[in-house]
């Protein structure tokens, strides 16, 4: 149902996932979690060609979202996505160790395809053994399901390199199979990916505006938030890249980094996202939960004007 007819591999009988991967939102009204359009956001999924979905992650507001609400969530995707998606990633990442681990079970018993932890970012880790300790201890509660590290320290203030994290982690955790990288730091990516010869891990960059660079040193895809609204154009930049086409895969990258660059400028994040994912696809994402606010009307309209006046090099 992607692009590429090699999009899905099986690598030692376990799942390795390329391409493009969507963050999913989640639906808020009146500060309840509801999902009454999630059949409409997952056939929205198909469409534009992105059938792996993470959920509960960052762009769906998972650690602003209580524990039963994570599990509801979790159920009705896998419910609504039956026959329609190819994978359900599943984040279970939490500030508690206990609260990880219940989640990991229960995306275990409901037949997640993955599971994947973001590291702690309150009483954080600050070496190695101590985040290897606290992945393992979530992993071990799901032990058949393919486990994800969800590397993203602009937002948790982990900075231990995941080159050094994968050293031995398979002796740690036998049902690892890759790593979100959501840094810019491709230093660190480059020699993840140098290291990986016998091609056991993935890695799936999550800075959308650098995809292009991270996939010139072997990143096999992608997982971000912008594909919930840009995932048509970033799969034919991808499919320029495989010809391969340099020329118009930069075009592609760079029209992108010029929507992405004005939208920072006038305050880009979550609830900015949601906000263009609603004026884009034509489904009501409703409002962030506090902390976050929602967009203005002045953003929303500059945004849209922006998103409107590009040209793309397909002519859509």
């Amino acid at each position: 149902m992607l692009v590429q007819t090699d999009v899905l591999k099986l690598i030692e009988g376990n799942i390795i996932l390329l391409n493009i991967i969507r963050i999913v939102s989640t639906f808020f009204q009146y500060n309840q979690c509801i999902g009454p359009d999630l059949n409409s956001y997952v056939v929205l999924c198909c469409v534009v060609l992105c059938c792996v979905e993470t959920v509960n992650g960052t762009t769906g507001e998972g650690l602003s979202l209580s524990i039963q609400e994570r599990k509801q969530l979790a159920e009705e995707w896998m419910c609504q996505g039956k026959d329609k998606l190819d994978h359900v990633i599943i984040h279970v990442g939490a500030l508690s160790l206990l609260e990880s681990q219940e989640l990991a079970r229960h995306a275990a018993a409901i037949g997640a395809s993955g599971i994947a932890v973001i590291a702690p970012s309150f009483f954080k880790p600050t070496k190695k053994d101590e985040l290897l300790g606290f992945l393992q201890k979530v992993a071990s509660e799901a032990p058949t399901v393919p486990f994800y590290y969800y590397h993203i320290p602009a937002l948790t203030g982990v900075k231990i390199r995941v080159e050094e994290l994968l050293d031995g982690i398979r002796e740690q955790i036998p049902t690892f199979q890759g790593v979100k990288f959501s840094d810019t730091d491709l230093l660190d990516l480059a020699q993840c990916i140098n290291k990986n010869e016998r091609e056991r891990f993935v890695f799936l960059y999550g800075v959308d505006e650098q995809l292009l660079s991270a996939l010139a040193i072997g990143a096999n895809g992608a997982v971000g938030s912008t594909y919930n609204y840009l995932g048509r154009k970033t799969n034919l930049m991808l499919q320029a890249f495989a010809k391969p086409d340099l020329a118009l895969a930069q075009k592609y990258q760079f029209l992108t980094g010029e929507f992405l660059s004005f939208v920072i400028k006038l305050g880009f994040g979550v609830a900015q996202t949601k906000a263009v994912m609603t004026f884009v696809s034509g489904i009501p994402m409703g409002p962030p939960r506090l902390p976050l606010v929602s967009a203005s009307e002045e953003f929303i309209a500059k945004a849209k004007a922006k998103l409107e006046s590009i040209v793309w090099p397909d002519g859509d």
